[in-house]
């Protein structure tokens, strides 16, 4: 269980920098940021879903980058408000664009992919 919680930790710590070190170099697209944010999503719901299959885990982290993204279309004066905050616009992001729903998709895909290549992502079955 260790293990299961401390990768998806380490994946937040490092993610986290990358992606608003991503928002200040002008070479990188936008587009990466938004990838890395997913990444991050779901290694944040892996850790609350650390006893569910991975497959679960990306689906999870998918449907709320989308949600988060659908949200934007939102124009409540309190929610504009929450974003023009720094951790409002972190979090809930500024402006719907459709090609934030492709790279929200690339980067679950990518950290799926690395998560099912170097960890157990299936409870062991019981020894009977």
């Amino acid at each position: 269980m260790k293990r299961k919680i401390l990768v998806p930790l380490l994946g937040i710590v490092i993610l986290i920098p990358l992606g608003l070190f991503s928002r200040h170099i002008s070479q990188i697209p936008a587009e990466t940021g938004d990838a890395l944010w997913a990444m991050m999503l779901f290694c944040f719901w892996r850790i609350f879903l650390f006893n569910k299959h991975i497959n679960i885990v990306a689906i999870v982290s998918l449907i709320n980058c989308y949600l988060v993204e659908f949200s934007q279309l939102l124009t409540f004066s309190w929610l504009v408000e929450m974003r023009k905050t720094f951790i409002g616009h972190m979090i809930l992001g500024q402006g719907f664009l459709w090609i934030d729903l492709l790279a929200y998709t690339i980067g679950i895909a990518c950290i799926w992919l690395i998560f099912r290549k170097t960890s157990p992502h299936t409870l062991p079955t019981p020894n009977r």
